[in-house]
């Protein structure tokens, strides 16, 4: 299908959905309860949107010229983490009150929801649910209940807008101009997506994975030129003091290092952690690079990817594990008839809606303490994490025996049974 074609049925899908105006409303209606139901929580529990104070106090520093680094706001006297690019994209915050900051945080995240939601679906190949209004509104409204979005709110995160800058560069087409930019510089705010550079070149798109370290050193000179001292700082002493991020044996953590520090009863798993992150960091991306090669899959290869990301990474939080939108649509995608599958669906959603590590009694060092049935209800998303990985593996044993496999070339991307099913449907994301 020529893009020509392309842009006429997306726009078509668009025009459908506002003609329907009993479907508009509904999604619209069930919006505007979702953010009811936000703001009645709000008033029954104050939302720390503590994040949000710790951006703005970058962002002043950034802008009268203060120590990045050796500042601490809120009660919970939070410091900064991200490198000094970080800081000069905050300085906007300032320019209005804390009062409105935080009501336009909630609202610019809502939307980067509907981004992440619609470039998800056309990733996936459901392109007509990516163009329905209806649809985004309701899956909107919906998803602002799952745990990792709902916490992206209650703190004032940017983690959907990184994981919108990322799906959205990778979902260009090899070859695009800069491809690869974007995810450098989201590298640049934080650090973790540096590892989509990796599967670019691992996948053999070298000049897509140079641009995205060009992204990076500009991020890294922009630093430098406007914030030379905090540069130097940040990268030969704060990027290495994990610990200002956070405790790693907390139930928030829902990485590797959480999961084994509780499950050894430490604070510090060591060198058990180091093992584990290696084989997995390893495996994640061998996993990663197989899906791609060996099924032409580049969505299932950049889940994977972000998936040992997450893992590997010393602390991922709960909210950093947005991610489960892209997944939860690429599983929509190979449901089709399935009873099973959509059971799958059905699986991964309560898991990630359930909130299973926050229904445990864990103040002060009672994480530490659990028994092993606990264990699983405090490490949710590692364990599917890990058995996502297990999946794809297991998946990709073999090439495919059929017309059209990839062969070992990088550069081929080969439609999925989905996208054969719909044929203007496209289910790569590079």
């Amino acid at each position: 299908m020529s893009a020509a074609e392309g842009t006429w049925t997306e726009r078509r899908t668009w025009a459908r959905g506002i003609a329907g105006p009993g479907r508009l409303a509904i999604g619209v209606a069930l919006l505007g309860l979702s953010f009811a139901g936000l703001y009645a929580l709000s008033l029954a529990v104050q939302l720390p949107m503590s994040d949000i104070e710790v951006y703005r106090a970058e962002g002043q520093a950034a802008a009268t010229g203060g120590d990045l680094y050796g500042f601490t706001v809120t009660k919970w006297a939070l410091p900064a983490t991200y490198p000094p690019f970080a800081a000069l994209l905050f300085v906007p915050t300032t320019w209005i009150s804390l009062t409105t900051l935080k009501i336009t945080c909630v609202l610019v995240n809502a939307a980067l929801l509907a981004l992440l939601i619609h470039l998800s679906c056309k990733a996936a190949g459901l392109r007509r649910a990516a163009y329905s209004a209806p649809l985004l509104l309701t899956t909107t409204a919906l998803g602002l209940w799952l745990e990792p979005v709902f916490q992206t709110l209650v703190f004032g995160q940017i983690n959907l807008a990184l994981a919108c800058l990322v799906l959205w560069d990778l979902g260009r087409p090899d070859g695009a101009r800069l491809k690869g930019f974007a995810t450098g510089l989201a590298a640049g705010i934080k650090l973790t997506p540096a590892i989509f550079a990796v599967y670019l070149l691992i996948t053999g798109r070298v000049k897509a994975a140079l641009t995205a370290l060009a992204g990076f050193a500009v991020s890294v000179l922009l630093g430098a030129l406007v914030l030379p001292e905090a540069t130097v700082d940040f990268w030969t002493r704060r990027m290495f003091e994990t610990q200002r991020v956070g405790k790693v044996w907390i139930v928030d953590n829902q990485s590797l290092q959480g999961l084994l520090a509780r499950l050894l009863h430490t604070t510090d798993p060591g060198l058990w952690w180091l093992a584990a992150a290696a084989v997995t960091g390893a495996a994640g991306l061998w996993i990663a690079r197989r899906v791609f090669v060996r099924r032409g899959l580049d969505l299932w290869g950049v889940l994977a990817t972000a998936v040992t990301a997450l893992l590997v990474s010393p602390i991922s939080w709960s909210h950093h594990w947005v991610w489960c939108i892209p997944l939860l649509a690429a599983l929509i995608a190979h449901a089709r008839r399935a009873a099973w599958r959509w059971a799958l669906v059905a699986a991964v959603t309560v898991a990630f809606t359930a909130r299973s590590m926050w229904a445990l009694y864990h103040r002060g060092t009672l994480a530490l303490h659990f028994d092993w049935w606990r264990q699983l209800l405090a490490a949710p998303y590692p364990a599917l994490g890990l058995a996502l990985l297990a999946a794809l593996a297991w998946w990709t044993r073999r090439t495919p025996d059929r017309p059209g496999a990839r062969g070992g070339r990088p550069g081929v991307h080969v439609p999925s049974p989905r996208a054969d099913a719909h044929r203007p449907a496209r289910a790569t994301t590079g």
